[in-house]
């Protein structure tokens, strides 16, 4: 007779998008993993430290799910019972706006012991590999990483706050309402603000275009950028320039190094 796992629910942060960018302690999880239950935006190539588990795509996509939320909730219980050891593989922390605490609450109330790995936000990540630091003396004391679309699929009342202040302003999932984020920033005089728009950003279909409020719109529609795409806001978006030469000629380093 074999012995019944115990069952039991991690949940994962998998990175932004390069699966470089993954923990130690992630891929720990995912080779123990019974079954993984996983995002759109996470890099599939991160399936392989799981190969003897089951996977289950449980993406959501604007207007396109795969499984609603409490579906999700109930299929972690269900396969932690049946198999034994469930990854809820999430893009980017799980734990900013990755509804990962919602899942752990729900297990936990159905007693399945609930773990959390912490994973590289894309809020902090896809800035930084495009040369853009949220913070800088003398650009930026702080910064606010804020969703573009509330729980009511509303624009969040932040941005109305963050746009009065000089800190730098992450907005997720806020491409669908980019025209209104601009009119917030413009009616605070500050037309010339930097703006970046970073599509898939740390991938290596990785997409960006950089102006200013007065003409990101125009620069998001000649790219043709979409979602997924990170919005960057503020001063620290200007020291891009010289940052970003620097980490391009390294990573054609790199590529050179591996030819040879």
């Amino acid at each position: 007779m074999i012995a019944q796992k115990t069952p039991r629910l991690t949940v994962v942060g998998a990175g932004p998008g390069d699966p470089d960018l993954i923990t130690l302690k992630a891929i720990k999880a995912l080779q123990t993993a019974d079954v993984v239950l996983y995002d759109a935006l996470i890099n599939r190539e991160l399936l392989a430290y799981a190969s003897d588990a089951e996977h289950i795509f449980v993406g959501k996509r604007k207007g396109c799910y795969s499984y609603q939320q409490e579906q999700i909730n109930e299929l972690i219980v269900a396969r932690a019972y049946s198999h034994g050891h469930v990854v809820r593989l999430k893009g980017g922390d799980p734990f900013i706006f990755g509804r990962g605490a919602e899942e752990m609450d729900y297990a936990s109330r159905h007693n399945v012991a609930a773990a959390m790995v912490p994973g590289i936000s894309s809020a902090l990540a896809v800035p930084a590999y495009r040369g853009i630091p949220l913070s800088k003396r003398g650009s930026s004391e702080s910064f606010w990483v804020i969703t573009g679309t509330t729980k009511d699929h509303q624009l969040s009342q932040d941005v109305y706050l963050a746009a009065q202040s000089n800190a730098t302003v992450v907005i997720l999932m806020g491409m669908g309402k980019l025209n209104k984020i601009v009119r917030i920033f413009a009616d605070q005089n500050k037309n010339e603000l930097p703006v970046a728009v970073i599509q898939n950003g740390t991938t290596e279909n990785e997409r960006f275009g950089i102006g200013t409020v007065d003409t990101i719109l125009s620069i998001v529609e000649e790219n043709n950028l979409k979602a997924p795409a990170i919005i960057v806001i503020g001063e620290v978006v200007k020291q891009r320039t010289v940052v970003a030469d620097i980490l391009e000629h390294y990573k054609e380093e790199i590529v050179s190094s591996e030819v040879r």
